[in-house]
């Protein structure tokens, strides 16, 4: 997947309703306050908090909610215990989807997973039935604009990077798992970052030339990340951007 392409989908999220911006900022919160539960509030002692709070900003979650929902977590005063349940199924055309979600009620969520794919032509299978066709690996999306590429090679590289991609004014960074926190961090000082996540990658595409069936994939996509149990949703449709609904 192309900087281009990725930088696209971002803005496409970016650009949604208010509405549609206040569940983001939900489902952010909700992930922070997992974290801080699970390795508590100071974000210098626990990584992946680090991680979150960058993630928030750059979804332009407000500081301000950053911090309550960080002291609320830690007061004891959320009260919900959630779990994380990742589902895996074949969208239509066979299309492989992995759904993340941290829920407080696996039966509501299962059964919300289980109706979005019969209802659009899919099927939701067992653990690892389409998980073999992904990999994990750290994306972090930047703005490239007026930065020059020599130098740009050199500090995404400089950072522990794997590999790169510059295109359009965005650059597209991708890393081991284990090292996101640090290239992540070693590239914030010097570049704004447009969105930075560990993601499931996959090794192989699946096209949709019809119309009908890819507005029954684009209707599943949309209906899983607009439940608010789903917090990331992969899958391995290649042309999603051919298709305008």
């Amino acid at each position: 997947m192309s900087g281009h392409s990725k930088w696209n989908n971002i803005k496409r999220k970016k650009e949604k309703t208010d509405a549609q911006k206040a569940k983001v900022f939900t489902k952010i919160g909700r992930e922070i306050a997992v974290c801080v539960k699970e390795g508590g509030a100071d974000p210098n002692a626990n990584g992946k908090l680090r991680d979150l709070i960058a993630k928030a900003k750059a979804n332009n979650v407000p500081n301000d909610n950053i911090d309550r929902i960080i002291k609320k977590a830690a007061g004891g005063d959320d009260k919900n215990d959630y779990e994380t349940i990742i589902y895996e199924g074949y969208g239509p055309c066979g299309v492989a989807v992995i759904v993340e979600t941290l829920t407080e009620n696996r039966n509501r969520t299962a059964a919300d997973m289980r109706h979005y794919f019969d209802k659009f032509g899919g099927n939701l299978g067992t653990s690892g039935c389409v998980s073999f066709l992904f990999s994990q690996s750290g994306v972090i999306v930047l703005d490239g604009e007026g930065k020059d590429e020599e130098a740009v090679m050199e500090d995404v590289l400089g950072a522990g990077a794997s590999d790169y991609t510059f295109e359009d004014d965005v650059i597209e960074v991708r890393c081991d798992p284990a090292d996101f926190s640090t290239v992540r961090e070693a590239l914030e000082g010097g570049y704004t970052i447009l969105s930075a996540e560990v993601e499931q990658l996959p090794s192989t595409y699946v096209a949709i030339s019809d119309e009908d069936t890819a507005k029954k994939m684009a209707l599943l996509l949309e209906k899983l990340e607009d439940n608010d149990d789903v917090q990331n949703v992969f899958h391995n449709w290649e042309n999603e951007d051919d298709w305008d609904f």
